[in-house]
């Protein structure tokens, strides 16, 4: 694979950044690629490492090697074709998935990974460049219809594996336009939305329909669905928000990020929005959560015209280094700092808050912390402590919360009677998606809970196999890790 001693020749280069306050005026993409030349020799750093652990640390099982020696070697057609035998939408897994193939990466035990993400994108983005990214619908149609309800990346992986079995597939968006969190959860600056077009556009010139502003389970109930369609994939996310049952939640000016960030969405997009406008122009903001959410509502207030922006975690500061008992090639809790810290907020950590204050009128006046710490005892769950005598007030006009999310609606799974566990989360088998109604499959966040969109391609692409099996008795779809490499 690659170039034999690429590894020892060429250091890890990625991506460079446009200037802070450049980028900080708009919600344009700020990453500057790497000329061609630059990208070969990151191709040729991958390893001849024998067993490619970056296949299981790859929830898709791409295909690394192969598409990084393409690359090394200037094909990068046929590198296109390798990376989307696994990946349906590799421009959206090249922009925002952490990548868990790089911690896994061999070369990564005690040297800088393989830059295996930034080469993904740059594949796919020569795709379309040159044209080699077409519709190809299918050349026979079966007579199943099938309902896909949701258009996240896990409703379109289906949509789309589901689409080129034959069958006849339309999705069902309740909001105005599909792509799910990919459009109203993730900032422009880290993907313009141009970039999810680009790829319906192809989708629906395949066959696919797309039916937006309809809300299953409102607009028109899952029984019709059942009536409607010979198999039904839900694919709704994992979206009931986590609260703060703290004294004060209820301030105005205590906002949940997936109210903050959807509606500053719609505003870069000229779409209406509903409700109250949230803006963090000329404010001081403080962001509860130390995950990408968070990191995302820092470098949108930032975009807004904060006058200041704090980030609280409760966790403790990680190291850069891997910590003790997360050994490669397990995914490791290392400190992250994203491009939005960088812009120009403070992180705190092992830091609850525990009130808000309000004036008489109800508006949010401040906060107050405790400093906490992790209690480890051997064969037990760290216990929180709250450290006596740190409480701390601090002063802000706008708080956002982004502490993730605890479970999926139900009223589709009500409707449809469907077994939920514990979390809300629709059940549905690994083993073959299908949950405990006939024709009824899962996928996604929805049926795993919250977690990646690169594991949500992955549940739609897995989903879609059984689906297709279930109706035709056989299926030629891929699963994870099955299949030959294209030939080229």
């Amino acid at each position: 694979m690659g170039k034999i001693t690429g590894f020892l020749e060429f250091d890890r280069k990625d991506e460079t950044y446009a200037p802070v306050k450049e980028r900080i005026k708009n919600y344009k993409e700020f990453t500057k690629p790497l000329k061609e030349g630059e990208l070969k020799n990151q191709g040729a750093r991958c390893m001849d490492c024998g067993i490619p652990f970056c296949h299981s640390g790859c929830p898709l099982g791409n295909l690394i090697p192969d598409f990084n020696d393409a690359v090394y070697r200037g094909k990068w057609e046929k590198a296109a074709k390798i990376l989307h035998s696994t990946n349906n939408f590799p421009e959206f897994t090249g922009r925002l998935c952490p990548a868990p193939c790089e911690e896994a990466c061999v070369l990564g035990i005690n040297e800088p990974a393989v830059s295996i993400e930034n080469i993904e994108k740059n594949i796919v983005e020569t795709a379309f460049k040159n044209g080699w990214i077409q519709p190809e619908p299918p050349t026979i149609r079966t007579e199943k219809k099938i309902a896909v309800v949701g258009s996240g990346p896990a409703g379109l992986a289906a949509a789309q594996q589901l689409n080129r079995a034959g069958h006849n597939v339309t999705v069902f968006e309740r909001d105005e336009k599909p792509g799910g969190l990919l459009r109203y959860g993730i900032p422009d600056f880290k993907m313009e939305k141009n970039v999810i077009d680009r790829r319906l556009e192809v989708m629906e010139k395949e066959g696919i329909e797309f039916r937006t502003g309809v809300h299953v389970g409102v607009d028109v109930t899952a029984k019709e669905l059942q009536n409607d369609f010979d198999s039904i994939v839900l694919c709704g996310g994992a979206t009931v928000r986590r609260t703060l049952p703290v004294p004060g939640a209820d301030a105005k000016g205590v906002v949940q990020a997936m109210d903050f960030l959807p509606q500053n969405n719609r505003k870069v997009d000229g779409i209406p929005f509903k409700g109250e406008d949230i803006s963090a122009k000329g404010k001081k903001v403080i962001v509860i959560g130390g995950g990408d959410t968070g990191s995302d509502c820092i470098g949108t207030s930032i975009r807004q015209g904060a006058t200041s922006v704090t980030n609280f975690e409760i966790m403790p500061k990680g190291t850069p280094d891997r910590p003790d008992g997360q050994p490669w090639p397990f995914w490791p809790m290392r400190l992250r700092t994203s491009t939005s810290h960088k812009e120009g907020a403070e992180r705190v950590f092992s830091i609850s808050t525990k009130r808000f204050n309000a004036d008489k009128e109800g508006n949010l006046t401040s906060l107050v912390t405790v400093e906490v710490e992790w209690i480890k005892q051997p064969g037990q769950r760290p216990m929180l402590k709250e450290v006596e005598g740190t409480e701390k007030e601090w002063e802000c006009d706008l708080v956002l919360l982004a502490l993730g999310f605890t479970g999926s609606e139900t009223t589709v799974a009500d409707q449809l009677n469907l077994e939920l566990d514990t979390r809300t989360n629709i059940k549905a088998s690994e083993e073959n998606y299908k949950t405990n109604v006939p024709g009824v499959f899962a996928a996604g966040d929805q049926r795993r809970g919250q977690s990646l969109i690169v594991w949500a391609i992955s549940e739609g692409r897995q989903a879609a196999h059984y689906v297709d099996k279930y109706l035709m008795g056989e299926s030629d779809l891929p699963l994870k890790g099955e299949g030959d490499l294209p030939r080229v």
